[in-house]
């Protein structure tokens, strides 16, 4: 077994009591709002028995693996982990209905209230809801989880977590890892969303479930009304088509935000939008780019896995989010490749305001996985039919239902997000299959965005895009119509001694001594393979990748965001070269 070392990140103490207590849900916010985050009881026992006391008390929404949630205990397959807390509830928060918020619990868990059950869940990404409406009451209550959780053991979705973690692979996160909050409504409430943007015809449409009989909606600019709507209900779903003049285009560059009020008879909410548009076409010289306001923009980014050194899956804080970003901006990248992970609505939030694309990726799951088909065999450009479940660990018909579930929550779930410009339904292989079916599922749900279908290898060759991931040969771009997208590349490593997960054991595809060596090493990747590449068809690349991750030490900044390996501003001129290409 390597050394391991307890990192606390640079966010560490300032945590609080209750972690992450901003209103979690951006895009459609009201007033209703109780935080259940903070100090919950705990046991981990084996399957089959019952606390007959708890052994402690865990910090939520951190796992219990974390250093953060206070426990740093390991949930194995054959384990129960139980929660419980008692919370105090308003008289006059109670309305016509109460519903309960999930974030994210891995993997299968069941609810209970006030010793009733309220529903179970299965899936460790997705967030989830309950109406409590009948169970909740007035002053004291107690809430009851107990999680179960097979990580790689099962055929459900489990990310870059695996038991036996090393290398690229990263110890497991078990129960709670996302907000706990509740909100109480009344009979009209708006309780679901749509917001599409159209600037080729100037206009934006907004879609609401309700039982309102009416709903009147209101576009604001630094508070100032600019454009409004009002339309009857039909079936229950309101839409409205709001017409607007003079507006800015949202973009990296200009991250303009509009602001909503939507309201029916007894309910309010707010939310916001950008003006913008993804598509793929031709550049003048007919080469296929990706297009951002119908003319073509280059996304540079970086590969950002979203773990933590003391949260591990669940950030710190909202600030440490923020600073993510927002160090990224100022390193010249315009684009964040959000992999195998989905993070709170917040971290979205943050990219849609401060202006940073995202490419979302759908997170992985299926039996073990097969080294020759995810591994080996791509280096040497053999793919494989992916309706040959056996190869990808897809036998499962459950599980592969599963997943089709759970894209269709993700893509509803960030729908309104402005910022993501891509959703990634499979990479490297891993849990692939039918991949040509899911990608016409996603544009069925999503006609807004492009898809890149399977990241890495084992291409159909259908879609959009030809999307490589190369480490180890010379990067080139072939004779291809699609368009062509480097969506992993670099990995370059230093060691950073004292701020190392694993001082002993280290994962890195090059590894340079000295900040000098890595920086000479970046700048002839970027200057010989990124920058010549752009006016051949390249119209897009990830740098792996944002910060270390336990064994992992090929990042720009250290896995306690402590130390940055790069000069911030030899990346931002690099980028402004990749930029510039494009005008050439």
């Amino acid at each position: 077994m390597p050394v391991t070392i307890n990192l606390k990140s640079k966010y560490f103490d300032s945590v609080g009591k209750i972690p992450h207590s901003e209103y979690p849900r951006p895009q459609l916010q009201r007033d209703s709002y109780i935080n259940l985050n903070g100090k919950w009881d705990y046991a981990i026992l084996k399957k089959g028995e019952l606390p007959k006391s708890y052994q402690g008390e865990i910090l939520v929404p951190f796992s219990p693996e974390s250093l953060l949630s206070g426990v740093m205990k390991t949930v194995y397959p054959d384990n129960v982990l139980f929660y419980k807390r008692t919370f105090k509830v308003p008289s006059n928060f109670i309305k016509d209905k109460t519903i309960l918020h999930f974030t994210a619990v891995d993997y299968a868990c069941a609810v209970f209230l006030n010793d009733k059950v309220v529903g179970t869940h299965r899936g460790g990404y997705v967030p989830f809801s309950f109406d409590i409406t009948d169970l909740i009451k007035p002053g004291k209550n107690e809430i009851r989880l107990e999680v179960t959780d097979p990580t790689d053991q099962a055929y459900g979705a489990k990310g870059k977590q695996k038991l036996k973690a090393g290398n690229i692979w990263y110890t497991p996160q078990s129960g709670i890892w996302g907000t706990v909050w509740m909100e109480s409504l009344p009979s009209d409430a708006i309780s679901d969303l749509t917001i599409i943007p159209d600037i080729d015809n100037d206009k934006v449409k907004i879609i609401a479930k309700t039982t309102s009989p009416t709903l009147t909606v209101s576009i604001l600019d630094s508070n100032n009304c600019i454009a409004n709507g009002k339309e009857e209900n039909k079936d229950g779903i309101i839409e409205i088509n709001i017409s607007l003049k003079d507006y800015e285009l949202w973009s990296p560059e200009n991250p303009k935000l509009y602001d909503l009020k939507l309201c029916t008879e007894n309910d309010t909410v707010t939310s916001y939008f950008g003006m913008r548009k993804f598509s793929v076409d031709r550049d003048e010289k007919g080469i296929r780019r990706l297009m951002l306001n119908n003319k073509p923009y280059f996304h540079t980014g970086v590969l950002d896995q979203g773990y933590w050194s003391d949260g591990k899956l669940t950030p710190p804080s909202d600030q440490a989010m923020i600073d993510d970003i927002q160090m990224l901006k100022d390193m010249g990248f315009n684009m964040i490749r959000k992999h195998i992970k989905i993070e709170p609505l917040r971290f979205y939030y943050h990219c849609d305001r401060l202006g940073m694309l995202v490419w979302q990726d759908m997170v992985n799951g299926g039996e073990k996985y097969n080294p020759l088909t995810i591994a080996i065999l791509p280096f040497l450009g053999i793919n494989f039919k992916d309706s040959y479940y056996t190869l990808f660990g897809r036998n499962s018909l459950e599980g592969r239902k599963e997943f089709i579930y759970e894209t269709e929550t993700t893509v509803n779930h960030l729908k309104n997000s402005v910022s993501i410009a891509m959703w990634v339904p499979f990479n490297e292989g891993w849990g692939q299959f039918d991949s040509v079916e899911i990608t016409n599922m996603i544009r069925k749900l999503d006609p807004t965005r492009t898809i890149d279908p399977t990241s890495g290898w084992h291409d159909q060759r259908k879609g959009d895009f030809v999307s490589k991931h190369i480490y180890f040969t010379p990067i080139y771009v072939p004779k291809d119509d699609r368009c062509y997208l480097l969506s992993e590349f670099g990995g370059f490593s230093k060691p950073s001694i004292g701020h190392m997960y694993s001082p002993t054991k280290i994962f890195g595809y090059r590894v340079y001594s000295t900040k000098k060596k890595l920086q000479k090493a970046l700048t002839k990747l970027y200057t010989k393979r990124i920058i010549q590449n752009i006016p051949k068809g390249l119209s897009a690349c990830v740098y792996t990748q944002l910060s270390d991750v336990e064994e992992e030490i090929n990042g720009l900044i250290t896995y306690d965001r402590k130390v940055i390996k790069v000069d911030p501003n030899l990346l931002k001129e690099l980028n402004e070269e990749v930029k510039k290409q494009l005008n050439k």
